[in-house]
Order: structure tokens, then C-alpha cells, then sequence
């Protein structure tokens, strides 16, 4: 069986419907293995590429579960009961909840302060750190900035022993004259601020042009800058596609040469974007209930983010199958909260509950501290 190529939307535009028999027949056939043909190569997907599917449903099923606020464990999955892995929207991980509804919507909307709230806090990317420093400083702002006491109160905690970054992602400090990494991170602040970073990527008019932005300064490769994008994004005073681009990060890369082997090297990003085009089709072969989050479908962000995930599930339903990384464990347990999960999303995307009138409080403490990290 072979599925169309990845760039021909029009065709996937007019897949046929499925009349009785051959609904029949695709339910027959749905384990056995297809290839897939992206960027003009023919792939031929490993068991793992299934399994990414499966995971997929069955993580978003859990979520949902929580969100009803059904009693745990919420899942039948041995390995999700087990180990701690985000949720299949990037924008649903208790970080990003807290970014969109403390940090992005929360004060003042001039892009400036917008802009300066989002990358201060994605700087560290941990609740815990922001929370610090509004009890010391008071509202966080660009107006009412200043090196001298920001710096002091994170040089304060970090001399207590006190964790200022998450472990989600590796940030590099820039080299920008101070001893301590979170002094450079203030300095690299006031470097995209005074540089006119707000104005930029407003101007940039697209996802990809406020990637270019944020790649120019110091210490900000591919990554990073698309998962600052992303972020800004999130707010109102952007509003581009999130199926615009990806940029595939080192856990991506591990699941997607375990889905489909060596011949993946080099277009990752296309492959990504298969995943997204095609969810559909894949979640009916093999007889998948996935209905998205409230609708929404996945997103190229979030399809990047569940081969990070799968290359983690991988590792004990799926030992065999080695990526790129040469990890064989997962670090991270799952600890059940029963704490309400926060689903509060950017009023843009048109799917909050009309009830929602009010930005959801999220707490800092939970086992969705972080989001698309490695492990």
C-alpha cells in the first residue's frame, strides 16, 4: 500500500470516501506495512511508525480523561502509567498553559512588553522562576526594567541552590561579559530589546521571518529560535500559521530515524509535515479515535513534538529499534496530580469553552513541567 507523496495536496484534497467493503478491507489491512514516499524518497516505515499513531491516541485520550476529571491512572497503557511524557498539543503542556494564560494574555498587550515577558520568561522556561521573580520585583515589564535588580534577585536564588532553569531543553549562555549564565541571559534580554526585537519580528510578517529574527542574536540556533516563535505566536499580537514551517529538534530526529530507518537523514522537516497532512488518514487505517484538541488538528509544532515522545515510548515498547542518540531509558517517571489541568488557549483559535471568560490559574507545582524537552 502506498500513500500519496507528501507534497501533493491537491490529491489528498480528494481522497475518496469509504463505502462499507472497503472500510472492510482497510481495517484488514492496516497492519500490514506501507511505504511512503516524502521529498521523493520511498520510505519504508518501521513498527515504530504505527506506534507513533497509537501513542498519539492514546496520549491525547489521557488528557482528555483528565480534563473530565476522571480518577487516575487514565490510561491502560503499561508504559504511560509508568513514565511522564507531554501532552500531544505543545500548547496544552502545563508550560505553555502558563505562558499563554500568565505570562502572553496577563498585562500590559504593547508588543514590547508582550515580546519581553514571553522571551524572559522562556529564557529559564520554568514556573517556579517567574513566579520568584514577580513576588521580588513586583509586574515584570520592559519599562520598569533594570539589569542591576533582576540580576540580583536570580544571583540571590541561584546562591540559595535554587533551580532557575528547566531541564526541558539545553540553553546555551551567550557570551556577553558577566560570570554568571542568567547575568548573560539578562544581557542578551537587553541586547534583542534595545535592538528594536519587537518592532523586528512584526515586521517579519511571517512565522519564518520571526525565526530569522530571533536566529540573528547571540547563542539562538534553529531550535531555539523556532520554540521562541512558537511561543510569541501564541500571543495576540501575532497570528501566523503554526503549518507554515518546522524546524526538527534533536528528540524529532531520533524518533523519525527510528520510524523510518537511515533513509530519513536530511528531510526530516518534510517528513514532519507528512505527519500533519496526513493524520487523517492514518488514525482511520488503523482504527484510531482521534478527534484533535477540541477540533484543532496537529500541528506541524506538535507532530515535531510527538516523534520527541515516540522516540522516548520507543525505548521500552520498541528496544530494538535504535535512533540516533543511543539512549535506551527514560529518565523521567509519572507522577499522578490530581490537580484541575488548565485548557485555556489563545482566543484566536476559536476553541475555548464559551465559559471561559476569565485566564485559567495555573499552579506551578505538577508533572507537566515541561515542554518537548529530551530525556
Amino acid at each position: 500500500m502506498t500513500m500519496p507523496v507528501a507534497s501533493d495536496l491537491e490529491n489528498a484534497c480528494q481522497l475518496p470516501l469509504l463505502d462499507d467493503a472497503a472500510l472492510g478491507q482497510r481495517r484488514e489491512a492496516r497492519a500490514i506495512p506501507i511505504d511512503v514516499v516524502i521529498a521523493g524518497r520511498r520510505l519504508h516505515p518501521t513498527q515504530v511508525f504505527d506506534t507513533y499513531w497509537r501513542f498519539a491516541a492514546a496520549r491525547q485520550a489521557l488528557y482528555e480523561a483528565r480534563l473530565r476529571g476522571a480518577p487516575p491512572p487514565w490510561t491502560d497503557d503499561s508504559i504511560l502509567r509508568r513514565h511522564r511524557f507531554t501532552n500531544c498539543y505543545r500548547a496544552s503542556d502545563r508550560v505553555s498553559q502558563y505562558l499563554i494564560g500568565q505570562v502572553s494574555y496577563a498585562g500590559s498587550q504593547d508588543p514590547e512588553e508582550v515580546v519581553f515577558r514571553t522571551l524572559l520568561f522562556k529564557v529559564f522556561n520554568r514556573i517556579s522562576t517567574w513566579e520568584y521573580l514577580t513576588a521580588e520585583l513586583g509586574e515584570i515589564s520592559w519599562k520598569g526594567y533594570s539589569f542591576a535588580l533582576y540580576n540580583r534577585a536570580l544571583s540571590n536564588a541561584f546562591s540559595r541552590g535554587e533551580k532557575l532553569y528547566s531541564a526541558a531543553y539545553v540553553i546555551p549562555p551567550p557570551a556577553l561579559g558577566e560570570d554568571r549564565k542568567h547575568s548573560n541571559h539578562l544581557r542578551l534580554l537587553e541586547l534583542m530589546m534595545t535592538t528594536g526585537i519587537a518592532r523586528k519580528v512584526l515586521c517579519a510578517g511571517s512565522l519564518c521571518g520571526a525565526f530569522e529574527v530571533l536566529r540573528s542574536y547571540p547563542a539562538i540556533g534553529d531550535f531555539l529560535a523556532y520554540q521562541y516563535t512558537i511561543d510569541l505566536n501564541y500571543s495576540a499580537i501575532f497570528d501566523c500559521s503554526e503549518m507554515e514551517f518546522v524546524v526538527p529538534g534533536p528528540g524529532a530526529r531520533d524518533g523519525i530515524r527510528k520510524c523510518f530507518g537511515a533513509a530519513a537523514n536530511g528531510i526530516e522537516a518534510e517528513i514532519i509535515r507528512y505527519m500533519a497532512d496526513y493524520q487523517e488518514e492514518h488514525f482511520e487505517r488503523l482504527g484510531l479515535r482521534f478527534e484533535g484538541l477540541r477540533g484543532r488538528r496537529l500541528q506541524l509544532i506538535d507532530c515535531q513534538n510527538l516523534f520527541c515522545e515516540v522516540d522516548k515510548y520507543a525505548r521500552v515498547a520498541h528496544p530494538d529499534v535504535q535512533g540516533l542518540s543511543g539512549r535506551t531509558r527514560i529518565k523521567q517517571l509519572f507522577r499522578p496530580v490530581v490537580d484541575p489541568v488548565p485548557a485555556w488557549f489563545p482566543p484566536k483559535w476559536g476553541i475555548n469553552d464559551t465559559e471561559q471568560n476569565s485566564i485559567c490559574h495555573v499552579k506551578a507545582s505538577g508533572p507537566d513541567q515541561r515542554t518537548g524537552g529530551r530525556d
